[in-house]
């Protein structure tokens, strides 16, 4: 009897023992509630995933994947990517043909950039123009943590291919514009206050107007996107065309399309360079021979060339149009 005492007294006293206080923050501002995950790349470059940047009422939480130089002290421009997959497919970390597309956006961010890589709405989950919000909150988001992410507010260029290249012509051209503004969120007022407008914008084979691009044999078209039973109105396709928004304060923007393009008439590209210029909006486009869309070419040399060309312009572009002077 005395040997089960001598056993039980010191495991009371243990837990009879007063707990540590939690310790915790009060704030608007709800960061994720899991430990950062970052993965490094060569160069000197570590990547946050899966940073939470909105979370819309009745939707998914959605996120964004940070680049970043561990060298790099001062802030650096901000490059943001959209992935494609017309607008019903694709990933942060898709870009088309290329295998390990994080480890390209690894290399641009070795050359002195913070790059994001986003995701949004797709249009079986909203309809048109819930992926441009989605985008513009992803800028504002970015803007309100410049200081924590290491990031120069005033310089911000975007550039995507396909889907993403419609979204990242239609965010250079709609700076301003009411009608395609982030709903007000009472969680993150102080993203309100941000500004969605970029600085330099690139477009991939995008469509940049929907009253003219061609729909080709077996595909449906942009109705699935833009929320239309059927047909949509010409009204409706315009609201959603970059083109709708070209005027003379729109910044540079850079177009590359493929001439072999069965799926995005180059003649979007085309047209939209034409408006531009016209707008006198300094714009240059870039048209790859032989390449259908996505620059992909008869074989995988083609392919392989037709991207790395595509790559290393929009890298010139930024690093011409981002650099502080």
């Amino acid at each position: 009897m005395t040997k089960n005492r001598l056993r039980i007294l010191p495991l009371l006293a243990l837990i009879g023992a007063a707990p540590p206080p939690i310790q915790f923050e009060i704030g608007r501002l709800r960061p994720e509630p899991w430990p950062q995950t970052a993965t490094r790349f060569p160069g000197g470059v570590t990547a946050q995933a899966d940073i939470i940047y909105s979370q819309p009422l009745h939707y998914r939480p959605l996120r964004l994947d940070l680049y970043r130089p561990q060298n790099r002290k001062e802030p650096l421009p901000l490059i943001v990517h959209v992935h494609g997959g017309a607008w019903m497919t694709g990933t942060k970390r898709h870009g088309g043909p290329i295998r390990d597309f994080p480890a390209v956006l690894a290399q641009y961010a070795a050359r002195g950039f913070v790059v994001a890589s986003v995701e949004y709405r797709l249009d079986g989950e909203a309809h048109f123009p819930a992926a441009i919000q989605d985008v513009k909150t992803a800028i504002r988001f970015l803007r309100l943590h410049a200081g924590g992410y290491g990031i120069d507010p005033a310089h911000v260029g975007i550039f995507g291919g396909s889907a993403g290249g419609q979204l990242a012509a239609l965010a250079s051209t709609s700076c301003g514009i009411a009608k395609l503004q982030p709903p007000a969120d009472p969680n993150t007022p102080d993203l309100a206050a941000m500004s969605d407008c970029v600085q330099a914008g690139v477009s991939w084979y995008g469509v940049h107007d929907f009253a003219t691009v061609p729909t080709p044999p077996g595909q449906t078209g942009p109705a699935p996107y833009l929320g239309c039973p059927d047909q949509c109105s010409g009204e409706v396709l315009r609201f959603a065309s970059p083109i709708t928004y070209v005027d003379a304060q729109d910044p540079p923007m850079l177009l590359i399309h493929g001439l072999a393009d069965t799926l995005v008439a180059v003649s979007q590209t085309q047209e939209f360079k034409s408006a531009l210029k016209a707008a006198h909006t300094p714009v240059d486009a870039i048209y790859i021979p032989g390449v259908d869309h996505g620059f992909v070419g008869k074989t995988d040399a083609d392919t392989h060339r037709a991207n790395a060309q595509a790559l290393e312009a929009t890298l010139a572009f930024f690093e011409r149009t981002l650099r502080p002077r």
